[in-house]
């Protein structure tokens, strides 16, 4: 009896946090998780899909993965950690007698914010080595470019909504005819010094709730 007192004694102490997606994803509301101490959710990461943010079907395919880096009393605030397609959807790209292409780039923000950034491209039939090299050029081209004229905000608000992968495929298409240009994958590898030293300041409503 004692044992399952402690458990719903330890349910009852939890207090339940929404988050909340960044300012330039909307801020809107991607989930709720309980904790009994709002600086144990500092540093979790919750999974996400831009159909979540926009409410758009077509994007039920991209899986965004945001980290807690500070509460406002019951709001958990994050910040872009990855994204990437979804294995069934990047699975359902791939046809034969047509080539992918794949290019990795590191890059750093204008405010200087360090990603590892994966696109990818996919023909409508085999093409030249010559040719991969050429639209893999473009990709890194661009994507560096993009990096290094926009900030972090910005940079990643047009990757996952792919303004950066159009742009790509209208440069790329000029080499052969493509099916697919998109981000398949990014990753935050890390933040400014100064920014990564600033965390936002906890903010913990007083009062307490009791969870059913």
């Amino acid at each position: 009896m004692s044992k399952k007192g402690h458990v719903k004694d330890k349910w009852r102490s939890k207090r339940w946090y929404t988050v909340i997606a960044p300012e330039y994803f909307g801020k809107v509301e991607i989930g709720s998780i309980p904790s009994d101490d709002p600086e144990k959710l500092i540093g979790r990461v919750v999974e996400s899909t831009l159909y979540d943010i926009t409410e758009d079907f077509a994007h039920q395919y991209l899986q965004l993965y945001f980290q807690i880096i500070g509460i406002d009393g019951k709001q958990a605030l994050t910040i872009f950690k990855s994204h990437q397609y979804s294995r069934d959807y990047l699975r359902s790209l791939v046809r034969r007698k047509t080539t992918r292409i794949d290019g990795i780039v590191n890059v750093t923000t204008k405010d200087g914010y360090k990603l590892r950034v994966a696109a990818c491209a996919f023909t409508l039939a085999r093409v030249k080595t010559s040719q991969e090299k050429e639209i893999r050029a473009i990709m890194r081209r661009m994507i560096e470019e993009k990096a290094n004229s926009l900030n972090f905000d910005q940079f990643v608000h047009e990757m996952v909504l792919g303004k950066i992968a159009s742009d790509i495929y209208n440069e790329a298409k000029k080499i052969t005819p493509l099916r697919h240009v998109g981000i398949r994958k990014s990753k935050l590898i890390s933040r400014p010094f100064e920014e990564a030293e600033k965390r936002p300041e906890i903010h913990v409503e007083t009062t307490v709730e009791a969870i059913g």
